[in-house]
């Protein structure tokens, strides 16, 4: 990923911090939702009686929304080389076990967008609610290089 584009689409905070923030080639993502033009396009506790699959398209949306908030940060000729750590928070009900398959989505679509490099650490993490009753919310950590 590389240029920042800002537009409609691009991430913005919910309330008094950055959405991302730059140290030398690192850039600290803030907990990204699945919002489109601002608005959540899922809400609500993961429910262990539906499908896994039902929750993909949130995590990837929330999931492009964490990269596009670090690509606000690079400066001409730079991308966003891996992610090097990751963390998803699970809205889930008490007994819910598949964490770690919803974070694989995310997962997923980082590989998918940055090569086989895709994701360094990881973490996938249940809580009993997330700000605006969002499903999940992502935290990432990820590099800086050149492109080329």
């Amino acid at each position: 990923m590389s240029a920042p584009n800002i537009d409609a689409n691009t991430p913005r905070s919910q309330g008094l911090y950055d959405v991302a923030t730059r140290r030398n080639d690192i850039i600290y993502v803030s907990g990204m939702t699945p919002r489109k033009a601002g608005a959540l396009i899922h809400t609500g506790q993961i429910d262990p009686d539906k499908s896994i699959d039902e929750y993909s398209q949130a995590v990837r949306q929330a999931a492009g929304n964490a990269l596009a908030a670090a690509a606000t940060q690079l400066r001409e000729g730079e991308i966003i080389c891996e992610v090097v750590s990751l963390t998803v928070y699970v809205n889930a009900p008490v007994g819910f076990n598949d964490h770690s398959r919803i974070a694989d989505f995310a997962s997923a679509y980082f590989r998918d967008n940055l090569g086989q490099k895709g994701v360094g650490s990881r973490t996938a993490i249940g809580v009993s609610s997330l700000p605006s009753n969002a499903p999940v919310e992502l935290q990432v950590i990820v590099s800086v290089c050149l492109s080329g």
